[in-house]
């Protein structure tokens, strides 16, 4: 399970099987067993932190000195830190490995990092409203409320699909926040502050970017808790854990592939290569689970296809430890982490071996053709990695005291498996809590060791050496879905401010004019073009338009009062026309420029989700119209 306690998320592993708007997001200021957690972990970061100075000051002074007694005290000093640093790493090891507290419907106050904004953006929002629209920031009140409900709500999201859409529509809307408050030339003075997943190590960044990231780092954490805690009993529940868990994965690799410059290790490119294989390995498993149920025949060929897809588990979680054992990851990633998947790793290669062995055992009569028989000797020869020592594999299907020797070697091979799996496991004092995973272990070990007794005999002399490795093999390889925002619909907050195309950070405008036109004959004397906010294309020379003061290049936001930014050209001009003879004011404003370049410090996304991000914008027109 994960969740960057940015929000309140955190990654989760796969438990063993037995058989106006209103956001809904949880009490943030809540003490939950998650914001404990979460302070406790920051917490002994910090104590690690100054031990870990108190050691490289006394290393340094052992060094440095030539008097022995000097030597003797600063040693024993060493010690004891030594011996402090160990207790706080396992105290840390076993809050990192802390599962259950993630597996409720509803949270409050844990995910990848915690996430609060320091200062508020509201403050911030209202100067730049101020200075760079120049409109009155008040007017605007109930969005910046709007916006902070939103991204309260987002720091609690429930285990569940609405917690989801909540987290994907605050996504949704830091595109169009980066659009309206964050320019190139001027930063907002806002920093983002998050708490990474497993360390509690705060970071903090002025890029929005990183905002984004959190958010979607949060974003596959929770798919990996609502897969987790999925019934997998039955196949429903099974299908709908592969789908998280895929889900997951893709919101981990998208991360990957657009996010640079992380400030965490929990978001750097090596951690979320691991966590995309381990999402996967979860898959993979799941997979082999639904296998498992639908197979209740004991035929020959049905148990190969299962001891192939127990060894592709076992293979992809090897997989996932070799990613962990790589340098950045060997002192990050939590020893539970790294302990269950070395034993999960064991566990199903010893399954694979076992189906084997049930397939060459109880697999008594070949009741059928010739071409049975091949189809059986085909699926025999690619279920091992190797041609098993000894007859020729037709010999080995037809005779019954062959095959039980070479299913006798199987099990023999699945015995050290299960044996090597219940050690690792011993080893780890985060497993050993875990009662349901030493039963799964105990009672498969139990099974391959009463079938090896039920076949063993006392006049086995001529036994088979060892056994080959099962070749792993799928019937369905786990797909990598990336995370789709078009499904979660959203409308900018601040819309108001006018047409994102035109009304963005990256423009820069002249100040707010008053234009008060009288209509004469012959017309305003100004030509109009375009839709939202509507063009003022051109001023007759020496007309009452450009006497007082309208220019072309002008954009009208607003017609005696009535804001018009939105409005189409035809209603523009209906305004103008209802104004009779009377005078007429006109609100303008001028840009003077418009950088198309988006500029991000720190970390940056470097693509732009295509789907999530379409906007619909007033189109201008080709014609223009006299008034």
């Amino acid at each position: 399970m994960l969740y960057k306690h940015k929000c309140n998320c955190f990654p989760t592993l796969l438990p063993p099987q037995t058989g106006g708007t209103a956001y809904m997001g949880c009490d943030p200021l809540a003490q939950t067993q998650r914001s404990k957690l979460q302070h406790r972990r920051a917490r002994i970061n910090q104590q690690i932190n100054k031990e870990m100075r108190m050691r490289t000051g006394a290393e340094n002074l052992f060094r440095a000195t030539t008097n022995n007694k000097v030597k003797e005290t600063v040693a024993l000093e060493l010690s004891f830190v030594n011996s402090n640093l160990q207790l706080l790493k396992e105290e840390l090891e076993e809050l990192n490995s802390s599962m259950d507290v993630y597996q409720t419907d509803r949270c409050t106050n844990a995910c990848k990092f915690i996430i609060f904004l320091s200062p508020c953006l509201c403050l911030p929002s209202q100067d730049f409203i101020c200075e760079h629209y120049g409109e009155d920031s008040f007017l605007y009140d109930k969005e910046i409320k709007e916006l902070m409900e939103l991204r309260q709500a987002m720091r609690t999201p429930s285990r569940n699909q609405a917690g989801l859409e909540l987290l994907m529509e605050y996504y949704n809307q830091l595109y169009y926040l980066d659009q309206r408050f964050f320019s190139a030339q001027k930063n907002l003075g806002v920093h983002f502050h998050w708490y990474d997943s497993l360390t509690g190590v705060p970071s903090c960044q002025r890029a929005l970017a990183f905002e984004k990231g959190s958010v979607l780092f949060n974003i596959g954490a929770l798919y990996t808790q609502i897969g987790a805690r999925q019934d997998r009993s039955a196949t429903a529940g099974i299908d709908r854990a592969i789908d998280a868990f895929q889900r997951a994965a893709g919101a981990f690799n998208y991360l990957k592939e657009n996010f640079s410059n992380a400030p965490s290790l929990d978001m750097s490119s090596p951690s979320l290569c691991m966590l995309v294989r381990l999402m996967l390995a979860q898959v993979q498993e799941c997979v082999f689970e639904r296998i498992t149920l639908t197979t209740q025949d004991t035929h020959f060929t049905s148990q190969l296809r299962l001891a192939q897809e127990a060894a592709r588990v076992s293979d992809v979680y090897l997989l996932v430890q070799q990613t962990m054992a790589q340098p950045l990851m060997k002192d990050y990633v939590p020893f539970s982490w790294v302990s269950m998947v070395q034993v999960k790793s064991e566990h199903f290669r010893a399954l694979s071996h076992y189906y084997a062995a049930v397939a060459l055992c109880d697999h008594m009569l070949l009741a059928g053709g010739e071409e049975e028989e091949e189809e059986a000797e085909k699926a025999f020869l690619q279920c091992h990695a190797s041609v098993p020592a000894g007859p020729q594999l037709s010999q080995v299907l037809r005779d019954p005291e062959k095959r039980r020797k070479l299913g006798k070697a199987h099990l023999r091979r699945a015995v050290i498996r299960h044996e090597e799996a219940m050690r690792v496991h011993s080893l780890c004092k985060i497993l050993r809590k875990m009662d349901i995973l030493q039963d799964v272990l105990s009672v498969t070990h139990k099974r391959s060791l009463d079938k090896y007794s039920e076949l063993d005999r006392e006049d086995d002399f001529d036994e088979i050496a060892e056994a080959p490795e099962i070749q792993s093999h799928t019937h369905q390889k786990p797909d990598i879905v990336p995370p789709n925002f078009s499904t979660v619909k959203v409308t900018d907050i601040f819309q108001r401010l006018g047409p994102l195309s035109v009304f963005c950070a990256r423009a820069r405008w002249g100040p707010m004019r008053v234009i008060c036109l009288n209509k004469r004959e012959g017309g305003l004397g100004l030509t109009l073009r375009g839709d939202s906010p509507v063009l003022v294309a051109g001023v007759v020379p020496g007309g009452w338009a450009e006497e007082a003061g309208l220019r072309e290049g002008d954009y009208i936001v607003a017609v005696d009062g009535k804001d018009c930014k939105w409005a189409k050209h035809g209603e523009v001009v209906h305004m103008l026309k209802s104004c009779s003879d009377r005078e007429v004011e006109i609100s303008v404003v001028t840009l003077h420029s418009h950088d198309t370049q988006v500029s991000m410090e720190g970390s940056t996304i470097t693509k732009r989700l295509g789907s999530a991000f379409s906007l619909s914008f007033g189109s201008i027109r080709d014609t223009e119209a006299m008034y």
